[in-house]
């Protein structure tokens, strides 16, 4: 097996996308996805991967957004001439160093060593490759939020970027929801979504700064732990028959509880940072934006590879940009959401009043 060092790694990334776009035409399946701004078309082989391309996207529909063509290669040994994967070969290997590495040569990419899993992406061509394997041989992550670090470098490009969080609006205005998992983000989106609120989408949102803080959908999953879902009553509107994923939580899609199609944007007007409270009903109290850029920015940059410079002076701005607070959650899912939406349709006075100086 080839093995890849630093120093190699330009070469390799290069070499990579040469060869997945010299094959195009022998990729059995091609899914075309209409997301904010970006008119992205993958070029894979039949399967799980296919599969969630075809469902675990909300497809733009009206987004003010110049669109873009993007096509990325998902391949593996036997179609064309695609190449059994490179093992990393120097004995150290850090995030930055590799990130660092490939953007002299004007790319992005990341490698998951325990399966030889490796993403290239040339944003100023707007061309990508994965190459796995074999077609199954992927983090299990991917196929609830399939190429996601791609589009977080495509977006990036333009000065956007993939957050970590959740969203919760009505009439347009919306919060960002922010925390480390188990915090009870996921279950305060899937509350409000359940009496009457609206949302752009939980566990990843496209976030711009441009005129304000616009927040973006673009994955449909949404997922809860069997403790979760029986307290939601999920399990009588959806079924519990459902395999549970990777981290054995149930998952399905937005447009299963929301009450309206998604719409195409938020106006993000407030942060919140979720946390299970003691009483039984709901409060909001103001907490520093040190603490909520901490509680946003720490799961973000993690999960976006090579991210950790650009991603805190991105979130740097947004807490600065935003209102920041600490949501206690009471227990009833329909008094969480009547909390939120309260909150929501009081704002900014609240926000006002409550950032005031002496």
């Amino acid at each position: 097996m080839p093995r890849v060092t630093l120093e190699t790694l330009p070469d390799y990334a290069r070499f990579l996308l040469a060869t997945a776009e010299s094959a195009a035409g022998q990729f059995p399946v091609q899914r075309a996805v209409r997301l904010p701004g970006l008119d992205l078309t993958a070029h894979l082989d039949a399967g799980a991967l296919a599969d969630a391309m075809d469902q675990a996207f909300i497809e733009t529909n009206g987004d003010r957004l110049d669109s873009r063509q993007c096509h990325i290669f998902i391949g593996h040994p036997g179609i064309g001439d695609m190449p059994v994967p490179a093992s990393w070969g120097d004995a150290h290997f850090t995030e930055h160093g590799f990130a660092q590495k490939l953007a002299e040569a004007g790319l992005r990419g990341h490698h998951f060593h325990d399966l030889d899993f490796w993403q290239i992406y040339d944003p100023g061509r707007r061309v990508g490759v994965q190459l796995m394997r074999s077609a199954d041989a992927f983090p299990p992550w991917e196929q609830g939020a399939p190429l996601r670090a791609v589009l977080h470098w495509e977006y990036a490009a333009r000065g956007m970027r993939l957050a970590h969080a959740g969203t919760l609006g009505i009439d347009g205005k919306g919060v960002l929801l922010a925390g480390a998992g188990g915090a009870g983000k996921s279950g305060t989106v899937v509350a409000g979504l359940l009496n009457g609120l609206d949302s752009v989408g939980d566990d990843y949102v496209l976030i711009d700064l441009d005129n304000g803080v616009t927040a973006r959908p673009l994955f449909s999953i949404l997922k809860q732990d069997p403790k979760g879902f029986a307290r939601l009553g999920l399990g009588s509107r959806l079924g519990t028959d459902r395999p549970l994923n990777w981290q054995g939580k149930h998952t399905f899609h937005i447009d299963e509880i929301a009450p309206r199609p998604v719409p195409a944007t938020l106006d993000i007007v407030l942060l919140m940072v979720p946390h299970i409270g003691d009483g039984e009903a709901s409060s909001i109290v103001p907490m520093s934006r040190k603490d909520a850029m901490i509680a946003l920015a720490s799961s973000g940059i993690a999960q976006m590879p090579g991210e950790r410079e650009s991603g805190f002076r991105f979130f740097s701005d947004l807490t600065r940009l935003l209102p920041c607070y600490r949501l206690f959650l009471g227990t009833r899912p329909e008094e969480i959401a009547g909390t939120i939406a309260d909150f929501l349709a009081r704002a900014p006075d609240e926000a006002e009043r409550d950032h005031a100086g002496p």
